[in-house]
């Protein structure tokens, strides 16, 4: 029904924010990446929305970015997986790390969402893996670059590198350059001697 909606932002708390588009203020459920991304109250923000619409009730989801808002449709698709759930799962990971999660079989990362437990995670990982596993994750666009670090154990020292607390990016780019054939401890071992 609503594809964005732009205004000023009137309202903001942990889990929702309101923005006021030609004197109508539209109260959005949103992730804290949302939260942290569009600023202050008073500053201009765009929020990409969708409307869940049950028999009982109409609410309104809203967030910073069209990849976010993608991933949470992808979310709301698994059987089981409502919005409050998918709204709490990138509240804990973004969309490049929840993809990575997905990838990997990485349960544990899943389920530090609120309410998320590992039979949901894994029917999770199920449903969206063969989904997510040509998702550009921010490589430079070459092919041949793209085709190796799709390897199952660069993706697993990837995702257990952001565990460590690297950024995603910078996770990438450390096992980037190390042999895919090698097993996954090793790769992190050499991505962290590169340093």
């Amino acid at each position: 029904m609503y594809y964005y909606i732009k205004g000023t932002v009137v309202f903001k708390n942990e889990n929702s924010v309101a923005i006021d588009a030609n004197g109508v203020a539209y109260l959005m459920n949103t992730t804290l990446l949302s939260l942290q991304s569009i600023g202050e109250v008073g500053r201009e923000a765009t929020m990409y929305t969708y409307l869940h619409v049950r028999e009982d009730v109409m609410e309104l989801y809203g967030f910073a970015g069209a990849d976010e808002k993608d991933m949470f449709m992808l979310l709301i698709s698994v059987s089981g997986v409502g919005p409050k759930a998918a709204l709490a799962i990138l509240s804990v990971l973004s969309p490049d790390k929840f993809a990575v999660s997905v990838i990997t079989n990485d349960v544990k990362s899943i389920t530090k969402a609120a309410g998320v437990g590992p039979k949901l995670a894994q029917r999770i990982i199920l449903e969206l893996r063969d989904k997510l596993k040509d998702r550009d994750l921010g490589l430079d666009g070459n092919d041949d670059a793209a085709a190796e670090f799709n390897s199952d154990s660069k993706n697993e020292a990837v995702s257990a590198l952001v565990s460590l607390g690297y950024g995603i990016n910078d996770a990438k780019a450390m096992v980037k350059n190390v042999d895919a054939g090698l097993g996954v401890e090793d790769i992190i071992k050499k991505a962290l001697l590169g340093l």
